[in-house]
C-alpha cells in the first residue's frame, strides 16, 4: 500500500521549484462557518500566504486521498459537503480507508503536513485542555501531537474556552517550545494578552525558523507552537469577551454537550452572543497567523 498524498498542481509545482509552503486546515471550512462565506474565506487566507511569498496548502480527505492543496472546484466540493468527518491522529486511517470525506484539526493537519514534507502550518488556535478536565480528561490530541511531529504551528494561542494556565503545564511537560511572537505574555486567541507569561518570546521569523532548524540538528521530537497576538485593531480584549465565554459554557453544560461537539457549540454560541464580533477578529487572526507562518517558510527553504 502506497502513501494516499495527492498534491494541488499548485502545490506539486512549489515542491518541484523549492518554494516556501505553508500548510492549513480545513476544519475552519466545514465546521467554522456557512457556506460560502467559509469557502470566500479559506480563498482569502490562501491568498494572504501567496501574498507574502508562500504557496498555501490546504490539506482535507477526499476520496481516500490525502489532498495537499485543494482546487477551486474541490475547495467548492469540501465548502459545500455534509456530514464531513472532523479528524484527528485516532480517525484519519479510518477515513481514509472508508473514502469518506474528512477537515483534519491541528494534530491531523500536522500529520499530514509532515509527510508531505511541509515544515509550516498556519491556523487559528489549537486546542487545548478544556476547563474541568481535571474530572472529564478532556485534553486535545493537538498538545501530544505538537509533542511529536515535527511542525512549527503558527496560530493566536490555545483557544480562550479552554483552562489556558493548564494548557501551557500540559506543552511544558511534553516538552513543547511556547513562542510568543513580539510580546511577552502567551495571547488569548481573541485577546492579545492572557495574564500569563508566555515561556518564550521571539521577535523575528528568521530566529524562529532556525529554532525549527537546530530542533531537527539536536535531534529532539516534536515541533513548536508559534502564539501569534490577534491584531490590536481586531482585539476583543479579555474582560469583554471573558464573561461570554462563561455564559456559553454554562449553557453547554447544561445541554450535556461533550468531547467533539464542545469546540463547535461555544464558538456558534460566541458568535451569537458577540452579535458576529468574534468570528470577524477570527478571520482577522487567520490572516495574520498566514503572514507570520508564510515568513517563517521563506526562512525555511
Amino acid at each position: 500500500m502506497t502513501l494516499p498524498l495527492r498534491h494541488s498542481p499548485e502545490v506539486a509545482k512549489a515542491r518541484a521549484e523549492g518554494a516556501a509552503i505553508v500548510a492549513l486546515e480545513s476544519t475552519i471550512i466545514t465546521h467554522g462557518m456557512p457556506f460560502p462565506q467559509n469557502v470566500a474565506t479559506a480563498r482569502a487566507v490562501e491568498a494572504e500566504v501567496r501574498a507574502h511569498g508562500a504557496v498555501p496548502a490546504t490539506i482535507a480527505i477526499m476520496g481516500g486521498q490525502i489532498h495537499i492543496g485543494l482546487t477551486e472546484a474541490e475547495l467548492d466540493q469540501l465548502g459545500q459537503a455534509k456530514s464531513v468527518a472532523k479528524l484527528s491522529r485516532a480517525d484519519l486511517a479510518a477515513c481514509l480507508a472508508t473514502g469518506g470525506i474528512g477537515a483534519t484539526t491541528v494534530a491531523a493537519t500536522m500529520i499530514c503536513a509532515h509527510l508531505a514534507g511541509i515544515k509550516v502550518f498556519a491556523t487559528g488556535g489549537i486546542g487545548g485542555v478544556h476547563r474541568g478536565a481535571e474530572t472529564s480528561f478532556d485534553i486535545s490530541a493537538d498538545l501530544m501531537e505538537l509533542a511529536q511531529t515535527p511542525v512549527t504551528v503558527v496560530a493566536a494561542g490555545a483557544k480562550a474556552i479552554l483552562d489556558l494556565p493548564k494548557t501551557l503545564e500540559v506543552l511544558e511537560t511534553q516538552g513543547v517550545p511556547v513562542i510568543a511572537f513580539g510580546q511577552d505574555q502567551f495571547p488569548a486567541f481573541w485577546s492579545r494578552q492572557s495574564g500569563l507569561k508566555s515561556p518564550l518570546r521571539m521577535d523575528r521569523a528568521e530566529d524562529i525558523a532556525a529554532a525549527h532548524r537546530l530542533r531537527g540538528i539536536l535531534g529532539l521530537p516534536g515541533g513548536q507552537l508559534v502564539a501569534n497576538p490577534i491584531p490590536l485593531a481586531n482585539e476583543i480584549k479579555l474582560d469583554v469577551i471573558g464573561p461570554v465565554i462563561e455564559a456559553a459554557l454554562a449553557e453547554a453544560e447544561a445541554q450535556g454537550i461533550a468531547a467533539k461537539a464542545v469546540t463547535p457549540f461555544l464558538l456558534n454560541r460566541i458568535f451569537e452572543l458577540t452579535e458576529g464580533r468574534s468570528l470577524a477578529a477570527n478571520i482577522a487572526l487567520v490572516l495574520n497567523n498566514a503572514r507570520l507562518a508564510a515568513a517563517i517558510a521563506r526562512h525555511l527553504i
